[in-house]
C-alpha cells in the first residue's frame, strides 16, 4: 500500500513539472515592429508597421517553442503619407509584389529561466535570411485586464537592407537597419 501511495504521489508530482507547449496569439494593438536607420548621417529615422499578426508557441519547462510573425508591409508608417508610398515602391519594400514580411523560428535560446534570443528566418521581398533576435525583455503572467495568460517581449536585430534587395541610396542612407519587435500576445 505504501508503494502504491508513493507511486501515485510521484506520478502526480511529475505531471506538475511537465508543461505542454502553450500558444499565444499576437495582440495587434501592442505589436508594432519598427526599424531605424541613419539618414545621411544627420539623424536616426524611425518608422513602424501598424499591422502585425502571428503566434508564439512556448514550453517554458522544456525551454522550446516557435515564433511565426507576419507583418503587413503596406502598413508601413513613416509619419508621411508621401514617404510611405515611396518606400513601398520597387526599390524598397515593393509591396505590390511582396505585401508581407515574415519571421519564422523554431529555436528559442534560454539562459536559466530567461529567454535571451530567438533564431529564425526573416523574409523580405521574397528573400529569406537567417536572423537572430536578441530578446531584451520577456514576461509571461496573467493579463490584469483581459484575465487571460499573456506574454510580452522586446526583441531586436541588426540587418542590412542590401541583403534583401533594398540597398538603394546606401551608404548615404545607411545599409544597416535596426529592427525592433515589441510584441504582446494572449494565450489561446
Amino acid at each position: 500500500m505504501k508503494k502504491l501511495i508513493a507511486l501515485s504521489l510521484a506520478a502526480s508530482l511529475s505531471s506538475i513539472a511537465y508543461a505542454a507547449p502553450e500558444t499565444y496569439v499576437i495582440e495587434v494593438n501592442h505589436t508594432k515592429p519598427r526599424f531605424e536607420y541613419s539618414h545621411l548621417g544627420y539623424s536616426t529615422q524611425t518608422s513602424r508597421f501598424d499591422a502585425t499578426s502571428g503566434t508564439i508557441t512556448i514550453d517554458r519547462v522544456a525551454k522550446t517553442g516557435s515564433v511565426d510573425v507576419v507583418i503587413d508591409a503596406k502598413s508601413v508608417n513613416t509619419g508621411s503619407t508621401l514617404f510611405n508610398g515611396h518606400i513601398q515602391g520597387e526599390d524598397y519594400f515593393d509591396t505590390a509584389k511582396y505585401p508581407t514580411i515574415t519571421y519564422k523560428s523554431s529555436k528559442l535560446k534560454f539562459e536559466g529561466e530567461k529567454l535571451v534570443s530567438v533564431e529564425g528566418n526573416l523574409t523580405i521581398k521574397g528573400i529569406t535570411k537567417p536572423v537572430t533576435l536578441a530578446v531584451t525583455s520577456f514576461l509571461c503572467m496573467p493579463h490584469p485586464m483581459l484575465k487571460k495568460d499573456a506574454c510580452g517581449a522586446n526583441a531586436t536585430a541588426n540587418i542590412k537592407r542590401s541583403d534583401f534587395n533594398m540597398g538603394k541610396n546606401a551608404p548615404y542612407v545607411s545599409d544597416e537597419v535596426t529592427l525592433t519587435i515589441p510584441v504582446e500576445s494572449v494565450k489561446q
